[in-house]
């Protein structure tokens, strides 16, 4: 088994080097330690969170590295996990991403430096490879939400082909022909499969929604969409729209309000998330509840076995079902 000796070696470093891209990432230079990290990896040096040294008696903490606070979905997903990290007696130090990989980076370094016992993430992009390198400093990591369903490392997030799916068969339900799928195609999973969930349900009624893309999931890319949308004519206006997430749905409600298009009258409207607001919205949204804070507590659970457990512990992965909330904002075509 390579020890942190045959580490520095192949590295060209010091042992305290190598020590330091473990436990105080920022005190080394980023191509040594990218360096190191690398030949980590290739020498399968397995650092245990035991040898990490935390203090007798201190108190555990968790890292919580969200994607972009700015969306009330990770605001409530971080609610969860402090509320139940709180009831175990765990404490938790939080870090806002802003959807951005290098400010990602940054701020996992400082969590590392800080020794915190394991981090939950909801990744800026859930392929990123340096994220890996976490395992190299032995460091226990949940996903959350952004993540592939064949990745190894414990995980929790809702099934979001499932929610696309009761979406569509929805709206199918309800009449609707016209059908069209708002959300930033290939930038996450999570909008590939309420795609492809939504599709499978229209294509079931023999019907072939339209792809409408988005740059991200904010409220002003449904604000563009819905402009875009109101420059057709009525009759060419898809009868039926689902956005990936309540913020798209929400801007698109504001551009056709804008516009005198009629929610539900002329365009059905669905979302993805049920945010606080979902329904005190001017037109009450119908959308697909995800279990935000129940996303956290889990992740908190599966954290806390790995790190109690260590060697012990077996991935975990945690697949929560949404629910389809019915509200104003669907009806059936022509209504």
């Amino acid at each position: 088994m390579a020890t942190i000796r045959d580490v520095a070696v192949r590295a060209g470093v010091s042992a305290g080097t190598v020590s330091n891209v473990l436990n105080r990432p920022s005190y080394v230079a980023a191509e040594t330690r990218e360096r190191v990290l690398d030949v980590i990896a290739d020498l399968g040096f397995s650092p245990t969170q035991q040898a990490r040294r935390f203090r007798t008696g201190r108190q555990r903490t968790l890292g919580l590295a969200l994607a972009d606070l700015a969306n009330p979905f990770f605001v409530d997903v971080a609610l969860g996990a402090e509320s139940e990290a709180k009831s175990l007696g765990v404490g938790v130090v939080m870090i806002h991403n802003g959807e951005d990989a290098a400010r990602e980076q940054h701020n996992l370094d400082i969590l590392v430096q800080q020794r915190v016992h394991g981090i939950i993430i909801t990744p800026v992009h859930e392929d990123d490879p340096k994220l890996d390198k976490l395992d190299a400093r032995g460091i226990p990591l949940v996903y959350v939400d952004r993540v592939s369903s064949t990745s190894p490392r414990c995980w929790v997030k809702t099934d979001d082909a499932a929610g696309g799916r009761i979406a569509g068969e929805h709206v199918v339900g309800l009449g609707h022909r016209r059908l069209a799928f708002a959300g930033s195609f290939g930038e996450t999973t999570q909008t590939d499969h309420r795609f492809e969930g939504f599709e499978r349900a229209a294509r079931a009624a023999g019907v072939v929604p339209e792809r409408i893309p988005t740059e991200s999931w904010q409220i002003e890319d449904g604000r563009r969409v819905g402009a875009l949308l109101a420059e057709r004519p009525r009759a060419e206006l898809p009868t039926a729209v689902m956005c990936v997430n309540d913020l798209i749905a929400l801007g698109i409600l504001l551009e056709f309000a804008r516009h005198g298009i009629s929610v539900p009258g002329d365009v059905s409207v669905v979302g993805f998330d049920d945010l606080t607001w979902a329904g005190a919205a001017a037109v009450p949204l119908t959308t697909v509840r995800q279990p935000r804070e129940e996303l956290g507590r889990e992740a908190v659970r599966l954290l806390l076995d790995e790190i109690d457990r260590g060697d012990e512990h077996r991935h975990g992965h945690v697949l929560l079902e949404p629910e389809l909330v019915v509200r104003s904002s669907t009806a059936p075509p022509g209504r």
